[in-house]
């Protein structure tokens, strides 16, 4: 088999969105060794399309600062890299953080994406061009696919996630934390937050919502401890709020449990859809439903968004000013996605 290393090390959703790239090109022979961060380390590492997981510890380095520590850990995985004479060294994250690995890395062929940002790109030996993307109509995963593609390699049209298998201990921490939920009707995950404010659907629509349904299904949250206020505004304090209390391992098992996920453009709405189990309802604000928006069924995974001109900006602020500003968190209406939710309960059968 040959070696290869495949580098993308956050976000969450990003490296969701490598997962069918990286079953491709297992697939076809290749033996994969992933370098990733803490945000992504629980999907890959285990993860059935990969050999070896490689933890770069990002978010601890700059907690720890420049220090000796912080060097000799470096070092330690730079002279593990080293050791491994790696055939393929794919860069698909694209950056300065990611870059810096890539010359690390002792690989024959380095493939790096055309116009990648922070001057990356001059990492390559061998340029792979992405795919046409006008109006940002081309979902993140067709582009990540074109390093198959470039590679000559069969299967790309397929898209097959895998997930790490669940462990028997995070399967009971996930009853306990469900032992009060109502099990005669459908469970509903409702994930209302992610880190970019402008991704944030109007909280008074999540409101209207939950309303709307909650006589119909059993209401699971799920966030941060710093979503708490903007969950308990929601929920009026009801229902089962997981806030803090979960980690990748636990959301997996919770949602591959669900009938039904429901969350903002958030690596929850794309961990949702990698398990393959419940239908996904991904709340578009200010970022492309069409490149970021959940593939497959269109009767099980929906990407909803209002009708604005001025969609996508793709920015974590909005440009306008005065009463547009912002709109774009206000739509859908709560009447659309509430119609969904009744069409997929419906013809769901629930699963906790």
């Amino acid at each position: 088999m040959k070696k290869l290393l495949l580098i993308k090390l956050s976000s969450l959703g990003d490296i969701i969105f490598n997962i069918p790239l990286a079953n491709v090109l297992q697939k076809n022979g290749y033996e994969i060794t992933w370098l990733v961060s803490e945000k992504g380390y629980d999907v890959i590492n285990g993860n059935p399309a990969v050999k070896k997981a490689i933890l770069i510890p990002i978010q601890k380095w700059k907690k720890q600062g420049f220090s000796l520590k912080s060097i000799f850990e470096f070092i330690k995985i730079a002279i593990e890299l080293r050791k491994e004479k790696f055939d393929i060294a794919i860069d698909s994250q694209g950056m300065f953080k990611s870059m810096q690995w890539m010359l690390l890395a002792r690989a024959k062929r380095k493939l790096v994406f055309e116009y990648s940002r922070e001057f990356s790109t001059l990492a390559g030996n061998e340029i792979v061009k992405r795919a046409p993307n006008p109006n940002c109509t081309t979902n993140v995963i067709i582009q990540y696919m074109q390093f198959a593609k470039y590679l000559g390699l069969e299967g790309t049209d397929e898209i097959k996630y895998t997930l790490p298998p669940v462990s028997d201990e995070t399967k009971n921490r996930v009853d306990e934390l469900l032992k009060d939920l109502d099990k005669s009707k459908p469970m509903v995950v409702i994930c209302p937050a992610t880190t970019w404010k402008m991704k944030h659907w109007k909280k008074d629509n999540w409101k209207t919502v939950v309303e709307a349904i909650k006589d119909k299904c059993s209401l699971v949250f799920t966030g941060t401890e710093r979503d708490n206020d903007l969950i308990n505004y929601i929920s009026g304090g009801n229902f089962i709020n997981l806030a803090g209390k979960t980690q990748v391992k636990e959301l997996i098992e919770l949602f591959s449990r669900a009938s039904l996920v429901m969350s903002p453009d958030s690596g929850s709405a794309h961990l949702a859809r990698a398990t393959e189990i419940p239908a996904v309802i991904t709340i578009f604000c200010c970022t492309p439903a069409t490149m970021y928006g959940p593939l497959g069924n269109p009767e099980k995974y929906y990407s909803i968004r209002g009708d604005l001109k001025c969609f996508p900006c793709h920015r974590r602020t909005c440009p306008l000013t005065g009463e547009v500003a912002g709109l774009c968190r206000k739509k859908p209406e709560p009447e659309e996605i509430i119609n969904i939710v009744n069409k997929i309960l419906q013809n769901t059968k629930h699963s906790v």
